[in-house]
């Protein structure tokens, strides 16, 4: 038997109806309202004690204007008893409008906040999903900025276990530019199925997620991967998912939590294999920011029936303002492929180009400089020297991608900052030296002899230092390198990480060849193929030590200098050899940030220039 006290239980009713929230509250005080008026309506009733001629229904309004207006109050007339009756309709509904006015001023507090912290449900279509907050947001969103400014209601959703003001401000000093883009956030955590729901993953076009900045991100993109994918709600249709691994070793349990919705990026990996190649060819990194950004020439797929049972070769002379550069066929994306490959119906040429209207039949003949092309020149390879400067993460796989392209009996010395333990991954024509010394010490430098060796990488220490520190020490180290290389006669290549973008302007006065930012090339490929999701094939040829990549090459092995030529010259120069020429290189501008350093990726090919010794063509080459 219940040995609770009936008011002990109806207060424990009224404790829980209160707790269901706003509507149940209001409920409740019309409830009382109603029943307060139907009792005060029966007492004067009852003893006959109302107007004359007011009936049941009559008195009910009255005490509903004395609930609402106190002020009626003053106008009522009658015996005591109905004064008094009316004197506690009109306190009850001051109690309650006082009570409502609070419930309402709370609910609506409750819900600013709730937008504060911004907890509430995103309602959008074919929006761009990012989970997670790292560096990389900031570029990643820019690029998205600019890749929508032909889109009407363009939008970016961003999920983060982060303060939803905090990003917002963030995002207002590092995007200053939105366009058409409207840049949403939310609060919590892309692990959690909850949080999921709040940004609407079932209606996104793409989906984005960062590493978070911690000691394993990688586990933690995986379980993103996971919770979209695995999710109870999520569509039926596949969804198109952009994501970075930071360890090779976790790529294959990364693919199967992407349950093959997942395009996922090596960020480590293309780190490496940027920074090798750039730093045997001064200039590579402008290259490659060109043509990953949005904001000059980038990669398009597109069907040519005229130029069907041409081949690839005669391809490459027919665009005036676009470059050619391979052919998707039977689901496959071929980079450089043989010259007389077939171009069949179906086919979709790729080429880098301005913008997809661009891509245009120039409908011309084209007659190169015959005089002006010359024969290959084959060269040997020799052994090559390399100094890098701190040990980071990305140290091994630099190391194992530079043994893909250097000559047997080449040499790196590492110079490291802290004694320690330092694994060295099996090379076979690379020798691997590792010294003790500080970057940033004038006379480390000159003790190292640096004019011996043919290029010089200084990593970032950011791993262990804070990212403006490592910067500053890498621009420290650069400008020694300056000093040094201004008074040695033999020339050496110098290539510098950059941990944070904004100071590579600062890293501009130190004349170094080349600079990577890492963040921001792995921002640049993410945003990319969320856009297009075709161009992983295209990327992994291009940045992969076999197939095709991009080389900068002597122009006087190519063709005549010193006497202008047309840009048909070029191309026909690189097809006879097998090559596509996408640009060229001025080395008398290579210092000169306000013309990208000299680089020019896709010139309209009829313009003329008089190139010169040191000048290079920029051409996609199996070598």
């Amino acid at each position: 038997m219940n040995s609770t006290p009936l008011s002990a239980r109806l207060r424990y009713s009224f404790d829980n109806a209160m707790a269901r929230g706003l509507s149940a509250q209001i409920a409740l005080l019309t409830v009382a309202t109603f029943l307060v008026i139907v009792l005060a309506t029966i007492a004067v009733v009852l003893t006959h004690t109302t107007h004359p001629g007011t009936s049941f229904l009559g008195m009910i309004w009255i005490s509903l204007l004395h609930v609402l207006d106190n002020g009626n109050i003053s106008n009522e007339s009658g015996s005591g008893w109905y004064v008094f009756v009316m004197l506690v309709v009109t306190i009850a509904g001051l109690t309650v409008l006082a009570a409502l006015f609070g419930i309402v001023t709370n609910g609506i507090n409750d819900r600013m906040e709730a937008l504060r912290r911004g907890r509430s449900r995103v309602v959008e279509q074919r929006h761009t999903l990012i989970l997670g907050w790292s560096p990389q947001i900031f570029s990643i969103l820019n690029e998205l900025v600019v890749a929508n400014e032909n889109q009407r209601r363009a939008c970016v959703v961003i999920l983060a276990d982060r303060d939803k003001l905090e990003m917002e401000e963030e995002i207002r000093s590092r995007v200053p530019r939105r366009n058409r883009t409207r840049i949403v956030c939310r609060s919590g955590s892309p692990l959690d199925l909850s949080d999921l729901e709040i940004v609407s993953p079932q209606t996104a076009r793409a989906i984005i997620v960062l590493a978070p900045e911690e000691d394993d991100p990688d586990t933690a993109v995986i379980k993103s991967l996971l919770a979209i994918t695995h999710h109870p709600h999520r569509r039926e249709a596949p969804y198109h998912i952009v994501a970075p691994i930071k360890n090779p070793r976790n790529l294959e349990v990364a693919e199967l939590a992407g349950r093959g919705e997942a395009q996922i990026v090596l960020g480590h990996d293309l780190i490496s294999r940027i920074t090798v190649q750039t730093c045997r060819q001064s200039g590579l990194s402008v290259v490659y920011t060109e043509l990953l950004d949005f904001e000059g020439d980038e990669f398009y797929f597109q069907q040519e029936p005229k130029l069907i049972d041409f081949s690839f070769g005669e391809a490459l002379l027919a665009y005036e303002t676009s470059a050619v550069i391979g052919l998707y066929q039977e689901g496959r994306a071929r980079i450089n492929p043989p010259m007389d490959t077939a171009i069949a119906a179906g086919d979709q040429i790729i080429a880098i180009s301005e913008d997809d209207d661009t891509i245009v039949l120039s409908g011309r003949t084209v007659s190169p400089a015959e005089d002006a092309i010359l024969s290959g020149r084959a060269q040997a390879g020799r052994p090559e020297r390399t100094l890098i400067f701190n040990w980071n993460s990305r140290t091994p796989g630099i190391l194992c991608e530079m043994d893909n392209y250097v000559a047997p009996d080449s040499m790196a010395t590492v110079v490291v900052n802290e004694a320690g333990e330092y694994s060295i991954p099996p090379l076979s024509r690379l020798h691997v030296t590792i010294v003790r010394g500080d970057p940033t010490d004038r006379a480390t430098l000159d003790n190292l002899d640096i004019g011996s060796y043919d290029h010089v990488i200084v990593l970032s220490e950011a791993d262990a230092l804070g990212v403006q520190e490592a910067d500053a020490r890498t621009l420290t180290t650069l400008l020694h390198l300056r000093r040094i290389k201004d008074a040695n006669p033999r020339r050496f290549s110098v290539v510098s990480e950059m941990a944070d973008l904004r100071n590579r302007d600062l890293a501009t006065a130190t004349r170094a060849d080349d600079f990577i930012v890492s963040d921001q090339l792995v921002s640049l490929m993410l945003s990319q193929l969320s856009e297009n999701p075709a161009l992983q094939p295209v990327f992994d040829d291009l940045f992969d030590a076999e197939g095709s990549e991009i080389y900068l090459k002597p122009i006087e092995d190519y063709v005549v200098v010193g006497r202008p030529l047309d840009f048909y010259t070029l191309v026909e120069a690189g097809r006879r050899r097998g090559e596509v020429a996408i640009g060229y290189r001025i080395d008398a501008q290579s210092e000169n940030a306000a013309v990208q350093y000299g680089v020019v990726v896709n010139p309209i090919k009829s313009q003329t220039v008089t190139y010169a010794p040191g000048d290079k063509i920029i051409v996609i080459a199996e070598d």
